[in-house]
């Protein structure tokens, strides 16, 4: 059986503790570049935050700099300079409809910065078609992440999971 282009490559994971998390986004920040987007799903307190934030914390490190890197559920976003790129941290939770996304100007950034979306559901079809989707489960003291790639660049992200620290 032969794969389409539009067929989604899936990946399993298990992240036996929040250190494994951070290993796997410390792994995955250096790659990351302008209109990367990585939609992170799960219930509350399924470790979507804590992913993004070291993410987010080995990118300002590579530049010298330590930063606190607060949820974004109140602000709906924040914004770091990540040197050439800048990064984007959405939290959508409280978004009643896709089109506040656009209010917070999310459209423009899945084009020229690295996206950390979280509840992407609340987007509905205003995701973008090629993004990596990361969806954590809680599994007992660790997670389970499931990495879902459906376009080419997504595709091309998904083997710096295959390799974790």
């Amino acid at each position: 059986m032969s794969r389409t282009d539009d067929a989604p490559d899936t990946l399993e994971l298990i992240l036996p503790a929040p250190e494994a998390s951070e290993a796997l986004a410390r792994a995955v920040a250096p790659a990351l570049g302008a209109a990367d987007v990585l939609l992170l799903s799960g219930e509350i307190g399924a470790g979507k935050t804590h992913f993004a934030r070291a993410l987010i914390q080995t990118r300002l490190a590579a530049l010298g700099r330590t930063e606190d890197v607060p949820s974004p559920t109140f602000t709906l976003v924040q914004t770091y300079d990540a040197g050439p790129v800048e990064i984007w941290h959405a939290d959508l939770y409280r978004l009643t409809a896709p089109e506040e996304a656009l209010e917070l100007g999310l459209d423009e950034a899945f084009d020229t910065a690295i996206c950390l979306v979280e509840w992407p559901d609340r987007l509905a079809e205003l995701a973008p078609a090629d993004a990596l989707r990361l969806s954590f489960k809680p599994d007992g003291e660790g997670r389970r992440l499931t990495v879902i790639a459906t376009g080419p660049r997504a595709r091309a992200l998904l083997p710096l999971f295959r390799s974790l620290p």
